[in-house]
């Protein structure tokens, strides 16, 4: 029996077993026994066909397979919360005793009086409304004037 035939038996059976499973291990070895098999049609010396095929195994397999995993890693799909964790532009305004999502493009401070600008979706976009200093006045007239206006609140 020729070596070729043998290195060809080895790739098939190593095939075989990759083929079976999914952690790319032998695939790298499928590789170097394909050139082991063409390094038989050149030199008859086992050691030298065995060598290039283990070297060239372990090489392959230490070069590629962290590329491999890399690669080949699904990506997690997070959670809305997960989602949301770390995002400032999100929060809830306070309109006529309801809460409301609330979106803006600058970050605005809690309790802060805003104004809806519009909707996008069940979303508020809002803006901070620039207050002049409070005068002081009657605790009704404030509270008549407080009754229109939306506030930001943290979740």
């Amino acid at each position: 029996m020729s070596y070729w035939v043998m290195w060809l038996v080895v790739v098939v059976l190593l095939a075989i077993i990759e083929a079976s499973t999914v952690n790319l291990v032998s695939i790298w070895f499928v590789i170097s026994g394909l050139v082991a098999l063409i390094v038989s049609l050149f030199t008859e010396a086992f050691y030298i066909q065995f060598g290039v095929f283990v070297l060239l195994g372990i090489i392959l397999l230490v070069i590629t397979k962290p590329a491999m995993n890399k690669m080949l890693k699904e990506k997690e799909t997070k959670l809305n919360l997960e989602r949301i964790i770390g995002i400032n532009k999100i929060g809830e305004v306070k309109v006529d005793g309801k809460l409301w999502s609330a979106v803006s493009d600058v970050k605005i401070p809690v309790n802060s009086v805003v104004k809806a600008i519009s909707m996008e979706g069940v979303k508020l976009v809002v803006e901070k409304v620039k207050t002049e200093k409070p005068k002081k006045k009657a605790s009704t007239t404030s509270k008549k004037k407080s009754a229109g206006k939306k506030t930001v609140s943290k979740k």
